[in-house]
């Protein structure tokens, strides 16, 4: 393979695999045979040489960027040229880039006889096979959201449900006080969330509806969790759903099948498999049982019941990412993260889904997830 350049700060995907300590401004990494070299300020080179990753650290300064701030140039524009001579200095004329390299640096570069093309599928593929550092990551983020959920369950556990809307310790049991919990507990486990996901009736079949308001009993509850691990930058993403008291008939069968469309596609994960052929096997169950779903509805037609979004998505530094479980489908790799989430739903009523956290493996598959489905919190 030819020469790798990543210019960004380790809120991209594609330095935090390469990079995997948190680097809050932008640097360049380089790779070109056998070397793996970032140019970083100098503040960072003892981090990067501690992690212990086989990554040569090169401080600007080693490139001449105090000859260069001395000439008046800006250091934006010097640090251009800094990264110009670190690519000379390697013997790089051509590389390959991420699509969101930066244009300004492409252009120098370029201008210089260095040329740059951006290439999206190398970049995925490159992060799909998860290393351990990022797999011990996602257990941790796997444990926070079951730790999480103990609270949200102990929560609607003992809510007074006797009026009908849900009432704890004498105030209304809401969506937003069930998140500060949540929330709360993820701190405690070393991870973050921006979103998060509990709603409940009507809500629950709104795709991402992030939830609001008193929840009452008898209805839907659904509990979407996908937290970042602080160390590791790596996600997670489950999803259960809850009934306070009685479980009206159609939320039941709704779990019911769910549950047998989990299962039934955990079981056939394997590498070789594409994602659309899981896509495909619960879409047949669901259709069986009368239920519109992506594969089965008619070209153009928009759902808003049945089961109406992709069976899953790969997990890792980005909780969407490669490889995809749906109408468009990835062959599954050793070591690709995946969720499985199917669900049922219909508008104007709620719904039921039901996500688990799996791990392909040489010859099947690894439930990341261990947590209990029942619709009874």
């Amino acid at each position: 393979m030819g020469a790798v350049l990543i210019h960004a700060d380790s809120r991209s995907p594609e330095m935090r695999h390469e990079v995997p300590v948190m680097i809050p401004d932008a640097f360049l990494y380089a790779e070109t045979a056998g070397r793996r070299v970032a140019v970083v300020s100098a503040y960072e080179v003892p981090r990067i040489e501690a992690a212990g990753i086989g990554v040569e650290a090169l401080p600007p300064e080693s490139l001449g960027v105090d000859e260069l701030l001395a000439d008046g140039i800006p250091l934006p524009e010097a640090l251009l040229e800094v990264y110009t001579r670190a690519c000379g200095e390697l013997g790089i004329s051509d590389a390959t880039v991420p699509p969101g390299f930066p244009l300004e640096l492409a252009d120098h570069l370029r201008a210089n006889g260095i040329e740059v093309t951006s290439d999206r599928e190398l970049f995925d593929e490159r992060r799909r096979r998860k290393t351990e550092p990022e797999l011990a990551g996602l257990r941790r983020a796997q444990r926070a959201c079951e730790a999480a959920l103990d609270e949200a369950r102990r929560m609607l556990r003992e809510a007074d449900a006797s009026t009908g809307a849900l009432v704890l310790d004498g105030d209304g049991l809401t969506c937003e006080r069930i998140k500060r919990e949540i929330e709360r507990v993820f701190g405690e486990h070393g991870v973050s969330a921006d979103e998060l996901i509990v709603s409940h009736g009507a809500q629950t079949a709104i795709g991402h509806e992030l939830g609001s308001g008193q929840i009452a009993a008898g209805e839907a509850v659904v509990i979407d969790l996908f937290p970042c691990d602080r160390e590791s930058g790596i996600y997670s993403d489950m999803t259960r759903t809850y009934v306070v008291g009685d479980v009206p008939d159609e939320l039941r069968e709704y779990h019911r099948l769910s549950k047998e469309a989990l299962d039934l596609a955990t079981a056939a994960v394997r590498p070789g498999v594409n994602g659309t052929e899981l896509m495909r096997a619960v879409c047949e169950l669901f259709d069986d049982h009368g239920y519109p779903t992506p594969l089965t509805k008619e070209p153009g037609e928009v759902l808003d019941s049945g089961f109406f979004h992709g069976l899953g998505h790969g997990v890792g530094l980005e909780v969407h990412e490669r490889p995809w479980v749906s109408r468009s489908g990835d062959d599954l790799v050793a070591g690709d993260v995946i969720t499985l989430e199917p669900g049922l739903y219909r508008a104007g009523f709620g719904g039921v889904r039901l996500e688990d956290i799996v791990l392909v493996t040489e010859d099947g598959a690894d439930v990341v997830t261990r947590y209990p489905y029942d619709l009874a919190p």
